[in-house]
């Protein structure tokens, strides 16, 4: 069951909408044949699926990327239409649900609109070869592409605000929609770019674990950015199993920022 984060009344002011459909890493969370104390963990806080979101705002139902965990996630939670979806980067925890938009494309008629730049979508043509060939067999899904870059674009009247960061060598896009901002597989955020991150209500930053990462935030550097960025509050996404359970990061957190988990829900 989708849960409301009800501790902040604010949040439940905002206009847009943002449900955390999962906030674990490429592994998830419980690793397979790991017998670690999270991923053991009864609390199902601790229960993570690969990392996406979902947001509803000003009529539009947009999803943030398109993992292996797509399907089991959009019926978890009651996702019964789609607009878009937003490609923050070509890593298979990030596109490999994209065979299931045929659901969509039976519901709407017509193609899913996806968002990506011109290198990710370049690897959804690798990756999902069939769904491009001249000769296309019956059934498959419909995708329409749309180019972006660092630049605002829209969706519908919606506007999207595209923020480069770093995934190790990797260029990626996080995105801000009105006063939410989401950015995952980050570990490096150029200043012009942190610039276009003022007067957020709520701010969403990757964190994998507390140790130092090649690739990702750890929690001191994600603790760090949120207070610089001096979002109202932040949640913190892309955790493992090696960030510690949920209970206890939680407690060692400064106020307004938290760990995200699978289910919450804020706005709307």
């Amino acid at each position: 069951m989708m849960q409301k984060y009800r501790n902040l009344a604010y949040l439940c002011q905002m206009t847009p909408k943002l449900t955390f459909l999962g906030t674990g890493t490429s592994q998830g969370v419980p690793v397979i044949g790991c017998n670690c104390a999270v991923c053991k963990s009864n609390d199902p806080k601790d229960n993570r699926l690969r990392t996406s979101a979902y947001i509803e705002y000003k009529g539009l139902r947009l999803l943030i990327d398109a993992g292996p965990d797509f399907r089991q996630q959009l019926l978890r939670a009651d996702v019964n239409n789609l607009d878009a979806i937003l490609l923050t980067h070509e890593h298979k925890d990030h596109i490999a649900g994209l065979d299931d938009v045929r659901a969509f494309n039976y519901i709407n008629k017509r193609a899913v609109d996806i968002y990506a730049e011109r290198h990710v979508q370049e690897a959804l043509k690798a990756e999902f070869r069939y769904v491009f060939e001249a000769v296309r067999y019956p059934g498959i899904p419909e995708l329409a592409l749309h180019t972006i870059s660092e630049l605002p674009f829209n969706i519908g009247l919606l506007k999207v605000v595209p923020v480069r960061v770093w995934h190790a060598r990797l260029p990626i896009l996080g995105f801000r929609i009105a006063d939410i901002a989401y950015i995952t597989d980050a570990n490096f955020i150029e200043e012009m770019e942190i610039e276009k991150l003022k007067d957020l209500s709520v701010l969403v930053i990757n964190a994998v674990r507390r140790k130092p990462h090649t690739s990702h935030f750890c929690l001191e550097e994600a603790v760090a950015l949120a207070l610089r960025i001096e979002a109202k509050y932040t949640f913190i996404t892309h955790i493992s199993h090696q960030m510690g359970l949920y209970a206890d990061v939680k407690k060692e957190l400064p106020p307004g920022i938290t760990l995200a988990y699978d289910g919450l829900c804020i706005g709307g």
